[in-house]
């Protein structure tokens, strides 16, 4: 994951514009007004986590403090196939590799792969967008975070509903807090396709660069998150929020069994490590399995899980098989 350079941004600014003003999506005041949500199955929602538990024997797994989800709820009723990036850079995930059209149909080629390989639950696609990227340079607000404008947002917005899939803003904070930064997005986090996701790795507490060392959020920066979004929910009348946290080391996120669940939130907690497939088993087992929170997801590199000795990344049948099994898939 390589933070973006105001180079790329100059080369991709003339095209970021004529797609943006071509399919400018309406951001204005959205609430979700939908009364005829219907009731939570709780035994089938009961049934289908016990499913993801997978035969689970350390006890861990369906999580036992988890609240039910108000009416709505995506988890664990669909699966989430998304496709993650910015953008600005081919370098940061295959959202920006390619262009819209041909990135789309990668990603839709990618739903049915999951389809197939777990005929028994449908699949939602999802396009995650790093909406604040980390940066080396202090910028601007010597915060060392790139804030993406407002009309890049919008484009992919767009970009997800012509294939009715779900959008995940993605924080990546800097010198900055997720306090400062999670609100400013109030007006897109209020609309009911809109969800969260926030990454430790680029949360510099002790003021070392992005980039230079791994960053960390607390279970206390994580409820302000989940606190806000239950707030969100409650205001606008909406279905439950999804917040992802990305995770490839313990440190990354400190405190975990103080983190507090919400019926109007549903935690993702991702496995966001690259590499072999042992090492990625290993480290999902080590680290998102062995510190349950609530759902848990599996990043995919396209390139850099390509190593000498697997030469390919694990297959939907081999992350079918984890204790717990993930129900959110990630791109990149």
């Amino acid at each position: 994951m390589k933070n973006i350079k105001f180079a790329s941004i100059l080369f991709f600014s003339f095209y970021l514009l004529s797609y943006t003003t071509a399919h400018a999506t309406n951001t204005r005041y959205l609430k979700f007004t939908d009364t005829a949500r219907k009731p939570l199955d709780t035994l089938l929602y009961d049934s289908l986590m016990h499913k993801l538990a997978n035969g689970d024997k350390t006890g861990k797994w369906p999580v036992k403090k988890a609240p039910k989800p108000l009416p709505g709820a995506i988890l664990p009723f669909y699966r989430i196939v998304a496709y993650y990036g910015n953008m600005y850079s081919k370098n940061m995930g295959v959202l920006g590799e390619y262009k819209p059209k041909v990135m789309l149909a990668k990603l839709q080629a990618e739903v049915k792969v999951w389809e197939k390989a777990d005929t028994t639950t449908p699949v939602k696609p999802a396009l995650h967008y790093i909406c604040v990227t980390a940066q080396a340079d202090a910028g601007s607000n010597g915060l060392h975070n790139l804030r993406m404008p407002f009309k890049q947002i919008d484009s992919v917005i767009h970009m997800a509903r012509s294939i009715n899939a779900l959008i995940f803003l993605d924080l990546q904070v800097g010198f900055s807090t997720v306090q400062t930064e999670v609100p400013r997005l109030e007006k897109y986090l209020q609309m009911p396709d809109v969800h969260l996701g926030i990454d430790p790795e680029f949360s510099m507490k002790e003021g070392s660069v992005p980039g230079k060392r791994i960053g960390t959020f607390d279970a206390a920066d994580i409820n302000y998150v989940s606190q806000y979004l239950a707030g969100l929910v409650k205001k606008y009348n909406l279905p439950p929020k999804i917040l992802v946290i990305h995770r490839f080391t313990q440190k990354m996120v400190t405190n975990y069994q103080n983190i507090k669940l919400h019926p109007e939130v549903q935690f993702v907690m991702d496995m966001d490590g690259w590499g072999g497939v042992k090492l990625k088993q290993d480290t999902y087992h080590y680290i998102t399995a062995h510190e349950p929170v609530q759902f848990t997801g599996f990043k995919l590199f396209y390139k850099n899980d390509l190593t000498k000795d697997t030469h390919r990344m694990l297959t939907p049948k081999e992350i079918l098989q984890l204790k717990p099994i993930p129900v959110y898939i990630q791109y990149q």
